[in-house]
């Protein structure tokens, strides 16, 4: 018997998802931790188990509700996922990218890609937010290593602007118009789960680093394999200078993230009612 290639589940899932919602989003929103609340707002909302659906993985991080949830926010028809996949979950890096090409799927053109990070840089603060300008890969990984599958996306696909500069720009925008100050750095991607060490920091920061993490650089590279253009928005929990390293923990890391919330939720909302698909 034939395997059952990646493309083919990709579109059983799709298939199952539209028995589930007629709604057909153009836009992806991918909720990191703490940040989830905004797909509450979203009106006549479908919202799917990811446990349903065929060959999606299943999350298993605290604060992550672990389904889709599809209908009308801003004028716009999104589809969100409420929490998302790691790599040091256990998963391979081909299936914590599968819901994006998911969405690429259902119709989605634009991800929005929000996480919960660490501040690298010094004049950052806990819960300032950030808009993605690029990133480092310091997973040791990529999603597209393997056989390339054209029907997905190109053998070699081309990152010089991983994220969209007229996004970054309408975002900006949006902020300066709801009085929201926004930071703009590299986001440098790990694999965890432990925290980093003070001399990986220091490194990190050095070649660049302005923030890190532990999630977004896959998905990215798979929706820009996709054809996807991404928009990533760091809410920066804590912050993680080498030479001033103090204990952390998630439940800190998820406090901050609920109280920049509200910020968040609207400077999305903002950016969705003006963004073109």
């Amino acid at each position: 018997m034939a395997k059952v290639t990646t493309y083919e589940q990709i579109e059983e899932a799709k298939e199952w998802i539209r028995q589930k919602s007629a709604h057909v989003p153009e836009i992806g929103l991918i909720l990191g931790s703490g940040l989830g609340d905004l797909a509450n707002d979203i009106q006549d909302a479908d919202v799917i188990s990811y446990s349903d659906i065929p060959h999606f993985p299943v999350s298993t991080v605290e604060g992550h509700a672990g389904q889709l949830v599809i209908g009308r926010l801003s004028g716009k028809i999104v589809v969100a996922m409420q929490g998302r996949f790691h790599f040091y979950e256990g998963y391979d890096q081909q299936e914590v990218v599968f819901p994006v090409y998911v969405m690429k799927a259902l119709g989605v053109k634009t991800l929005i890609a929000t996480n919960a990070c660490g501040g690298m840089n010094a004049d950052f603060r806990a819960g300032d937010l950030m808009l993605i300008e690029d990133h480092l890969n310091m997973t040791g990984a990529n999603p597209l290593i393997g056989p390339n599958d054209s029907r997905l996306g190109v053998r070699f696909p081309d990152m010089s602007e991983a994220y969209d500069r007229e996004l970054i720009t309408l975002a900006h925008r949006v902020a300066e118009e709801q009085g929201i100050q926004l930071r703009q750095g590299v986001y440098a991607g790990i694999s965890g789960p432990a925290y980093l060490t003070p001399a990986e920091l220091i490194m990190l920061r050095k070649l660049g680093g302005d923030t890190i993490g532990m999630s977004t650089v896959p998905e990215v590279i798979a929706a820009r394999h996709a054809g996807i253009r991404v928009l990533g928005i760091s809410c920066i929990t804590d912050m993680a200078i080498g030479e001033e390293l103090e204990p952390l923990t998630h439940e800190q890391v998820v406090e901050v993230a609920n109280r920049t919330r509200p910020r968040f939720i609207q400077l999305v909302k903002g950016i969705l009612a003006e963004v073109k698909p």
